[in-house]
Order: structure tokens, then sequence, then C-alpha cells
């Protein structure tokens, strides 16, 4: 089913196809750009993104962006994925800003928000070595102290790190009968004394880290919005995260499914294409229609969102990361499953598409907290 966008949505659309043919089109561009696919953000191609708009894409037009909704906004993703941007960077940017944004004293929106229309990275950290899923389990401590706080503790799985700006941690200033409060996020600069941040070496290249603080200092200023409640702050942002990340995997998907087309297009075996047999044809056009699906599903809710911004939709937001996440995955395994050897091989881009997709059903809620939170929205 064609889709179907207005003029400007096209527009948008368009251009960004052009530029990723353009600027990383190839597999010699991309490995030049990522260090052979070890460094999934490059700051020059996201600086070029950045004098096009298309960062601030989400950002208040007051902050310098362009103030566009979620559906612009998952068009971006959808189709900066889709074209193999290296921009690794963004997602966490994107969802930190929004934090800022909606919590943030007006000289934290101010940095934060117009860095990111300018090209800066942001990180978010709430994972520690024993509070994953279980976020509110977390135990990394900012002790109060004569005007700020003491930061101690290690935090891990912290996206980009290493390339922000700064880091909106997470950490727990009181012990409270419920686990959930107690929690305070802080704007953290990522060269601030007491900080220490190591990566982690992953099949997806340098993306993670372990983050250290030992008696990190940060005055009262860095607190973001109110002491004590940041885990209701985080809640209000699930909508965004979970659609950052659907958006991503649907235009993994669809350029798994792409390139997967392509090859048993052109493929022969015993005399003609591999795609006809009706082994490849049936998993093929099964494929086919669950990317139709996904994309159906991601639009719907991006809409309703964008037609009520200030409602969280827990299940329909919960759904599109779980649809879309599991999808990529199997798209890039089916990918190289039909390509043979040529899938595994690192001179064609199935193993790549594999190694970015995998670990979506992990981060941002892994597929079985998902679908938990579905099934409680239904009543289970």
């Amino acid at each position: 089913m064609p889709r179907v966008l207005t003029d400007e949505r096209r527009d948008l659309v368009n251009a960004i196809g052009e530029f990723c043919r353009r600027e990383c089109g190839t597999k010699e561009q991309r490995d030049k750009l990522t260090a052979n696919g070890q460094e999934p953000h490059n700051q020059e191609l996201y600086a070029k993104m950045a004098e096009l708009g298309w960062l601030g894409i989400a950002i208040p037009e007051e902050y310098g962006g362009a103030g566009m909704g979620m559906a612009d906004l998952c068009l971006f993703l959808e189709e900066a994925c889709y074209g193999r941007a290296p921009i690794g960077g963004f997602a966490t940017t994107i969802i930190s800003a929004a934090a800022y944004e909606k919590f943030g004293t007006e000289e934290q929106k101010r940095l934060v928000l117009e860095g990111v229309v300018n090209g800066r990275v942001e990180a978010i950290s709430m994972s520690e070595p024993g509070a994953g899923s279980d976020v509110g389990a977390l135990i990394c401590r900012a002790e109060r102290v004569d005007g700020g706080y003491v930061l101690n503790g290690q935090k891990t799985w912290c996206s980009n790190a290493h390339i922000a700006d700064h880091i909106l941690l997470i950490a727990r200033t009181s012990r409270e009968d419920s686990k959930h409060q107690g929690l305070t996020q802080f704007m953290v600069p990522t060269d601030i004394e007491g900080l220490q941040i190591n990566g982690i070496d992953t099949m997806g290249g340098r993306e993670v880290n372990d983050l250290y603080f030992t008696d990190c200092f940060v005055p009262d200023s860095t607190v973001v919005g109110t002491p004590g409640q940041g885990w209701k702050q985080l809640m209000a942002g699930l909508n965004l995260e979970r659609m950052i990340l659907a958006a991503m995997m649907l235009g993994t998907a669809r350029r798994a499914f792409d390139d997967t087309l392509q090859y048993v297009r052109r493929r022969e075996q015993f005399g003609r294409p591999v795609g006809s047999f009706q082994a490849l044809k049936h998993r093929i056009a099964d494929m086919a229609t669950e990317i139709e699906c996904a994309r159906l599903l991601l639009d719907d809710v991006a809409a309703a969102i964008d037609a009520d911004p200030g409602r969280v939709f827990v299940r329909e937001a919960s759904m599109a990361k779980l649809k879309c996440t599991e999808l990529a995955k199997h798209v890039a395994l089916e990918g190289m499953q039909m390509m043979g050897g040529y899938g595994y091989a690192t001179e064609y881009g199935m193993e790549s598409l594999l190694r970015s997709a995998v670990v979506s059903t992990v981060y941002g809620g892994t597929s079985e907290i998902q679908r938990d939170i579905i099934g409680k929205t239904l009543g289970l």
C-alpha cells in the first residue's frame, strides 16, 4: 500500500534518501565513516545533517528547531536508518532532549536543545550492573551536600557517553517505601572531575560504556526537574523512546528486506533465480506483509501521539517497539539465510544489519518487558 504523505513530508523523505545515497550509499563510504563498522556515529556527517535542520526536527522553534511532531521524527529516523546513515548518537540525544524540554530549567533547555540543533550529542544513563529491566533497583547514589550533590556508584550500558556533552543521569537521592521513589535526574557534564567513562566492546562496535562516579560533585543547578521524582519523569518519556527505536528498526527491516529481494532476484541456482523457488518466494511474501503491517502500526501510533501529545500511549508504543524490533531481527536473519555465505560475509551488508537489529530487542526495554506491559494493559 503506498504511503500517503503530505508534500512536505514527501520532500523530507526524498531529501534524506538522496543525502544518504550521496554521503553513505556505498560500503566503501560507510567503512570510511565508521572505521570499518566500529564507530556507529560519525560526527562530520552528523554535522551536515544539523546544517540541513534535520537534527532539530522535533525541537521547539524557540530553541532553533523545526517544532515538528512524532510522525515527522519517525519518518526522519526510518529513512536515515534505511539509508544506513551512521548517526548512532541521535537516538539518545533526542530522548534526553525531550526530558530537558519537559522538566529542565530554561538554562538547561537553552544549553541542550540548542546544542542538539547544532549537532551536539547527549546521553542518558539508567542501567546498572544490578539494575537493567528493573530500573527501580538502581543504587548509584547522589548524596545531598551544601550547594549540590556528590555522586558515587557505577552505571553500565550507557550509549554514546563517550561522544556526548552531558549524561542525563538517574541516581538515588533517598530511600523510600517504594523503590521507584527517591530517584532524581541530573545533567552531568562528561568532562566533570570524578567521572570515568570506559567503553564496552560489543558486536556493534563502540557504542556503550561503563560509567564510574567517585566523589563526583554536581551543583544544584544540574538537577533536572523535581528531586525524588525521577521515576515519574522517566515514565513521561516512554512514548518517545519506544517510538524512536521502532522507527529506526522499521527502517532497518526495510533495508534488510530490499537488499534480500535484490539478491534473490539476481542470484541463480539450478538454472533460475533463487527467489522464484516457492520456499523463498513465500518467505519474501510474508516479510513484505509484516513490514507493511509494522509501518501501518507505527504511522497510526505516531499520528495518535501528535493528536494528543499529553497522553502516554503505553500499550500502543510498546506494541510498536515490540513489532518493529522483532521484525528487524527476523528480516535480517532471513536475509542472511537466503543469501547464504554472502549474507555472512562482511563484504556485503547483511551481517551488519543483523548486528544492528539483534540488540534492538534488548535496549529500551526488552521484548519480554514490552509483552509484559502490553499484557498488563489488557488486565492480565
